[in-house]
């Protein structure tokens, strides 16, 4: 690999990483490249992405963004994986990890928050991004059905005493 071609995979780095909700350090040694590809399909599903590139240009990509207090976990053979979803790459890392203990999970930021892997266990038990608003959405329609049912309550309640007195008329003629 030459300069140039160091520095655009330096620029593609630091473009992912400026646009990064996640980003999670892992340390992968004996992965095969099944394991791998298997891993980088799991993160697509979820909207993520795996990468395994060296320390040095990660480094040079991590400068300037929200994630730079990460550059002292980069040691040895790491890989990130990133998100816009702040807990999409947590679950999908945490899941695999359980399966495979080649990867390990070393740290991990969310903009501003650094954690360390315990951190990212507890952010990958949270529920996702989309989760979170199906659950706000249902919060708010909740009042909404309410206040519908009980407009709907007195005319239910007239149409019932109507109903009652046509009857009662029935019966009596």
């Amino acid at each position: 690999m030459d300069r140039s071609e160091k520095q655009e995979l330096v620029s593609q780095l630091n473009g992912m990483l400026a646009n990064a909700g996640l980003v999670v350090v892992t340390r992968q040694s004996g992965l095969t490249v099944a394991q791998v590809t298997d891993l980088r399909r799991k993160m697509l599903d979820a909207g993520a992405s795996y990468r395994v590139a060296k320390n040095t240009l990660v480094r040079l990509a991590l400068a300037g963004t929200a994630f730079e207090n990460l550059t002292p976990l980069f040691k040895g053979p790491t890989a990130i994986a990133v998100s816009k979803d702040p807990v999409a790459a947590a679950k999908v890392i945490a899941a695999f990890a359980k399966t495979n203990e080649e990867l390990t999970i070393v740290g991990g930021a969310l903009p501003g928050h650094q954690f360390d892997a315990d951190g990212v266990q507890a952010l990958a038990t949270l529920p996702s991004l989309d989760e979170l608003r199906g659950k706000l959405v249902g919060v708010l329609q909740a009042p909404a059905q309410r206040v519908a049912s009980v407009l709907q309550a007195p005319a239910g309640q007239l149409a019932r005493v109507f109903a009652a007195y046509a009857d009662k008329s029935d019966q009596a003629a």
